[in-house]
């Protein structure tokens, strides 16, 4: 395993940020780590990077303990925190190479991570005159200098444009052919292009960890209708196959069936059956974003 956490806690006063997370992280995974502000996302990446303390637990990253290791922990793990701590008046090729003297790293491999991050062209102007997407790839650039085994990265895509964004994306996605990635956001559409698992934190706890594979495939059916008039839930959950109904607004509802079959026939039916009026009647999939409000809600 590349990441092994077993019951980790961090308390700040009387606050819990984090209370018995555990997970682990196979190698050259891609582990999205999904969360509502404030969840404990960034506390627990911290944490795995050595830069924090938990108050309990253990974790190890490439199998170095974070409390008695944490050189070697340091050594084997690119971290790109939220914040990306530039320098901006330095040249993005000589930021570089003033981090990667603390490495001792050779200029061949400073010059190979400029041109793997599609930096070449921006090498030699100052990192303050660089764009947003830019600047993120600087970060993620100085993240790789050590040819890390393990990428944590905090938030990478946020405040970049549309087009900014499906460049980072590619950008980790060909990193991650031969690394371990644990990356965290709230952004569901972030996870579903880069990631092939993901792990769902809510005020601290974990609550759901899961393929994106598996998640498409057992994707629920929910079909949202609209009557005329108010229905009783209990006559909703006589029709077959359903697992929940839901009064979203005034006459509308969103009911959810187990199975693959198109059901909206069968509520057409129930309404006619009824002597009800159907004003509104759509079909739609249970994906990661519906689960993330599930999971999340308050």
């Amino acid at each position: 395993m590349s990441i092994i956490v077993e019951n980790i806690s961090k308390r700040y006063d009387a606050q819990k940020a984090l209370d018995q997370v555990s997970f682990d992280i196979k190698k050259g995974e891609i582990v999205g780590f999904l969360g509502p502000n404030g969840a404990g996302k960034s506390t627990m990446m911290k944490i795995l990077t050595t830069y924090i303390e938990a108050s309990e637990g253990s974790a190890k990253v490439n199998g170095h303990d974070i409390q008695h290791q944490k050189k070697k922990v340091q050594r084997s793990v690119g971290y790109l925190p939220e914040h990306n701590p530039l320098y901006l008046e330095m040249y993005v090729r000589e930021y570089l190479s003033f981090n990667a003297s603390v490495y001792k790293i050779s200029k061949d491999r400073i010059e190979e991570v400029i041109e793997s991050t599609g930096l070449t062209p921006e090498a030699n102007k100052k990192i303050g005159q660089l764009s947003k997407g830019y600047r993120q790839r600087v970060g993620l650039a100085n993240a790789l200098l050590h040819d890390p085994e393990v990428l944590i990265l905090d938030e990478p895509t946020t405040g970049l444009d549309p087009n900014q964004l499906v460049e980072i994306r590619n950008l980790i996605k060909n990193v991650a052919k031969e690394k371990t990635v644990f990356l965290s956001t709230h952004i569901m559409q972030e996870v579903e292009a880069i990631c092939d698992r993901v792990i769902i934190i809510n005020k601290g706890t974990i609550v759901a960890d899961t393929k994106l594979s598996a998640l498409r495939e057992n994707q629920d059916q929910i079909i949202e209708v609209e009557f005329d008039y108010r229905v009783e839930d209990v006559l909703l959950n006589r029709l077959p196959h359903v697992k929940a109904v839901k009064n979203t607004h005034d006459f509308t509802y969103e009911i959810t069936f187990a199975t693959d079959t198109d059901m909206r026939p069968t509520v057409f039916d129930f309404a006619h059956d009824n002597q009800l009026k159907t004003l509104k009647l759509n079909q739609k999939n249970k994906n990661l974003e519906s689960l993330f409000r599930e999971l999340t809600a308050d």
